[in-house]
């Protein structure tokens, strides 16, 4: 199966040029991914990687990119955190459309992590209640690789959190 990620990094203070970044990377395996730095001192890998599972195919990335990048500290696994505009991108309809079946539906609707003028939800949260609807839009790929992006960003989150020895 092939499964489309991004994995956010902030570079240690000793990063090499964008050339030998991109040499490195796809060295080390990220031939499959698209490198993106916009802001200084971060690096964005857009992946398109074919892997058994989802869980799998981050696995080998996230091994890849450490192996390339030493000392690059994860901010990120996507698709996670999104808003109901990348939802309705993500499976082909409006976002009005979205909006309506989280209005109408205020009791069952997934919680957002964040409520305000502009809300985020975990993706797998959405595609979970989507799919417990019948929508035939969710496919297995998308379920799994929004549960794992979850998992993995979860997991950073709790690492940050744990008191230093």
């Amino acid at each position: 199966m092939e499964f489309n990620f991004t994995l956010k990094y902030r570079l240690p203070d000793t990063c090499d040029e964008i050339d030998v970044l991109e040499q490195r990377l796809a060295e080390a395996g990220c031939d499959d991914a698209l490198v993106g730095i916009g802001l200084p001192g971060r690096l964005a890998l857009a992946f398109c990687r074919e892997a058994g599972s989802a869980g799998a195919a981050l696995r080998s990335a996230l091994d890849d990119a450490q192996r390339a990048v030493p000392g690059a500290e994860l901010v990120e696994v996507s698709p996670d955190l999104v808003g109901l505009t990348d939802v309705a991108d993500l499976l082909g309809m409006s976002r009005q459309n979205m909006r309506k079946l989280m209005l109408a539906n205020p009791q069952s609707f997934p919680s957002p992590v964040h409520e305000g003028s502009t809300s985020i939800w975990h993706l797998a949260d959405i595609l979970g209640w989507l799919r417990a609807r019948g929508s035939a839009k969710v496919t297995t790929e998308m379920t799994e690789l929004a549960a794992a992006a979850l998992q993995l960003n979860l997991a950073r989150e709790g690492r940050r959190l744990q008191p230093k020895a």
